[in-house]
């Protein structure tokens, strides 16, 4: 039986993962209509000034702001209207002094027209609006470029691509968009005694959880899930298992990465790349493991589903939002009080997952082999290396998931 290498402290699992994940570089055109969420892969210079000419910004007349002048409640200045334009429609006329156009929000400003007033603040009768306040040049007005100016950088490569970021493009005729390909993610679950969904089990079994929470997790992480059969505990459908997996930009395996007799993975990994640790100072997901495999990344996760989460939410989850071209997660922490006593970890960090009721944390006591531990908890608290006790009502700091 192979004991696991040194513990390594859990900040140093960290850097190591991070040095040996590279953000993908791979790029692919999408539609307009698909490209929520992903990542811009190149700079987005303007073609065209937005708005493209001047507008009207208010329902209203388009007027010359000096023929408004010393315009006032007893003293209103009249102009003709001779003509009417909606948005969309081209200027027929130029207006000369003493004229206006009536005219839609949004709409071109009309030659010889440099403000408008709004609708609400004339009157109109017998081909004639009284205006009974003066305007300033550009009034009520947006100015052709107000918004963008062709030849200027209007998105950087690498933001996230939100409705605003949309319709930036959109407002540049953009239809297709290079955006930064998703990483794909082989997630491989081993082990004899587990069993695919929808099959009846055998005796000792237990239904296939890992390959669904990791997938979900990689998902929302801005990756691709590729999801492999269950292997059995056999060192060859391992090995067949794997140079498939490889195929993709960074592997998972959950569970074989113990120290049973038949924990196979340790072996393969080394033969085949180079095991950068086994085995992290924390509880749970003491038996983790991280190997440099042909230029991909392999990250072996504990079998039992509570160790397996925790560790894709601290490990796994930071390594895929960088692969992906993702900022790290902006982590939301709250100020509680425990709500019951907390025995720590000799020589190892603890991750204990909780729930939030009013200001209290309250603890979720359970083994790492049920996924409740976490589907009932709002985050985690962390005990440092070495704490003895934590007692019923100290202040400790949440973070959510």
């Amino acid at each position: 039986m192979r004991p696991f290498g040194t513990l390594i402290p859990f900040e140093e699992a960290r850097r190591i993962i991070n040095t040996n994940i590279e953000p993908i570089t791979r790029i692919q055109t999408v539609s307009i209509n698909d490209c929520s969420s992903r990542v811009l892969a190149e700079d987005i210079i303007a073609t065209r000034s937005t708005p493209p000419f001047n507008r009207a910004a208010m329902d209203g007349y388009a007027v010359k702001a000096k023929d408004t002048f010393g315009a006032s409640r007893q003293n209103p200045k009249l102009l003709n209207i001779v003509d009417v334009l909606y948005a969309g429609s081209v200027p027929r006329k130029k207006i000369a002094a003493g004229e206006c156009i009536q005219i839609a929000t949004g709409a071109i400003l009309p030659p010889g027209a440099d403000a408008v007033v709004m609708i609400e603040d004339v009157i109109k009768e017998n081909g004639q609006v009284k205006i009974f306040k003066p305007l300033y040049p550009k009034a009520n007005i947006a100015l052709k470029g107000e918004d963008i100016k062709k030849g200027e950088l209007v998105l950087k490569q690498g933001v996230i691509l939100g409705p605003a970021k949309i319709g930036v493009l959109a407002s540049q005729g953009m239809s297709r968009i290079k955006v930064y390909e998703k990483p794909s993610i082989a997630v491989i679950p081993t082990g004899e005694e587990i069993g695919k969904l929808g099959k009846r089990l055998s005796r000792g079994q237990v239904y296939d959880i890992n390959s669904y929470t990791l997938s979900a997790l990689v998902k929302e992480a801005g990756c691709l899930p590729i999801k492999s059969n269950i292997t059995s505990d056999d060192i060859q459908h391992i090995k067949a298992a794997i140079s498939e997996a490889l195929k993709s930009d960074l592997v998972i395996i959950t569970g074989g990465s113990s120290v049973g007799e038949r924990d196979l993975l340790f072996g393969i990994l080394q033969e085949w790349g180079q095991v950068l640790f086994h085995g992290i100072q924390i509880k749970p997901g003491k038996p983790t493991m991280f190997a440099m495999v042909r230029g991909k990344p392999v990250l072996g996760m504990p079998g039992y589903p509570t160790s397996c989460l925790m560790n894709a939410y601290l490990f796994l989850k930071p390594a895929l939002r960088k692969m992906a071209h993702l900022p790290p997660k902006r982590e939301i922490t709250v100020d509680a009080k425990l709500g019951e006593r907390v025995t720590g970890s000799v020589g190892r960090r603890l991750f204990l997952p909780v729930r939030i009721e009013a200001d209290t944390a309250i603890p979720i006591f359970k083994e790492s082999g049920t996924i409740t531990g976490t589907a009932q908890a709002d985050g985690y608290i962390v005990v440092a290396e070495n704490t003895d006790i934590l007692e019923k009502g100290e202040p400790v700091t949440v973070t959510l998931f």
